[in-house]
């Protein structure tokens, strides 16, 4: 048998299995039970967080012989006939090579045909952003009023690319990025399954390159497992960084040191040692801006921290002994500093010299004295002033 890649072999096939998304899978459970599903949907967020997973769970759904249930059977032919893409009454489309007039006037024809085998026509459409204005035009009226048996569910990255009109008509959606904690769990369910021998940190390492991504997550996985020598081979987190470019935890928790010492010395030192190594610099950036992030909500929230950064809490506790010794005042002004030039390091010529000027311009500002502590202290010195007893005026002379 074919060897199939473990972003398709585990792909969610019911409502329950995808995670991070309750918000969304929730609604579309309660509208298929109660028989109120719209006409057009939009999923909108970034890649590889579910959109198409769930459009095609809900139109499992739709389609099942069960229907109306909380869950496709995923055992009828209607159901299996969507997994295997081989489904009449499904069609998917890629908006990016059918984004003209041509087509869409085909598809406003084709909607009118009923069902071959379900109770619905389902139409899933796939980065919807990519179609010119002429074509949302001239399918404008299909989505506004489209034949009773008829269902639209859009996808894209770009919703601003996305026609008002069109939004206006649909029942719009926006899915989260998936925490790292989620990921993490997720991925040690599939090593287990897989029988595949990887170390905490190595998931965790791979859950933080995801970026909230858990098909990226899944990919990254199944590159390492082609990654070891043999079967019996453990997976370590030096191998992840060493693979995919990213910084290890102790180099960025021993960078954030840095800055919150205010060394230069060994924010050189480290930034050159990562940089020498080949790691993604603006990775590390996004890693470095999230850990300070970390240790700030760690030092405001206290026991609460954990649950809004969606960590356990036993890395909620790291983040705050990383900050212990240091004011929070330091931490957010390395955060203003830092965040404020983001955007200009994707365009730098020579992102190692940027960032090396970067850390050490935040560093120094987050130690110097602020024009507001400065005056403050002025004005309570002129209060003492005030208060002083005044000298009393001495006796003049004469010569009586």
């Amino acid at each position: 048998m074919e060897y199939q890649v473990l972003a398709r072999k585990w792909r969610p096939q019911r409502f329950s299995e995808v995670i991070g998304q309750e918000h969304v899978t929730k609604t579309l459970q309660n509208q298929i039970m109660r028989q109120r599903a719209a006409h057009a949907y939009l999923f909108v967020g970034p890649r590889g967080i579910g959109k198409t997973t769930i459009a095609r769970i809900f139109a499992k759904a739709l389609i099942c012989r069960k229907y109306p249930s909380m869950e496709p059977c995923c055992e009828c032919d209607n159901c299996k006939a969507v997994q295997d893409a081989s489904c009449l009454d499904v069609i998917e489309i890629d908006g990016a090579s059918n984004n003209t007039v041509d087509n869409v006037r085909n598809l406003r024809d084709e909607v009118y045909y009923a069902p071959v085998s379900g109770k619905f026509k389902i139409y899933i459409v796939d980065e919807v952003h990519m179609l010119t204005a002429g074509a949302w035009n001239a399918f404008l009226k299909t989505v506004e009023e489209p034949p009773a048996h008829v269902k639209f569910i859009f996808a894209t990255t770009e919703a601003h690319k996305v026609i008002p009109t069109i939004v206006s008509r649909c029942q719009r959606f926006d899915l989260r990025r998936i925490p790292t904690a989620m990921i993490s769990k997720s991925l040690a369910k599939i090593a287990e399954q897989e029988k595949v021998r990887i170390s905490t940190d190595a998931i965790s390492a791979i859950a933080r390159a995801a970026d909230g991504g858990m098909r990226d997550a899944e990919s990254l996985l199944d590159q390492m497992i082609a990654f070891r020598s043999s079967e019996n081979e453990e997976i370590a987190e030096s191998d992840i960084v060493s693979v995919f470019g990213l910084a290890a935890k102790d180099e960025l928790e021993g960078l954030v040191t840095a800055l919150f010492d205010n060394d230069a010395q060994k924010i050189v030192n480290t930034l050159n040692t990562i940089a020498s190594g080949g790691k993604n610099l603006e990775k590390l950036y996004d890693d470095l801006l999230s850990t300070l992030r970390s240790v700030q909500i760690a030092k405001i929230a206290g026991k609460n921290a954990g649950r809004i950064l969606e960590e356990n809490d036993e890395a909620a506790a790291a983040y705050l002994k990383l900050g212990a010794n240091h004011p929070l005042d330091t931490v957010q002004r390395l955060i203003e500093t830092l965040s404020a030039s983001s955007r200009s390091l994707h365009d730098a010529i020579n992102k190692h010299v940027f960032i090396e000027a970067l850390l050490l311009k935040a560093a120094r500002i987050s130690h110097s004295a602020k024009v507001e502590d400065l005056i403050r202290k002025i004005n309570e010195l002129q209060g003492e002033d005030k208060q002083a007893p005044a000298e009393e005026p001495k006796k003049k002379l004469t010569n009586d």
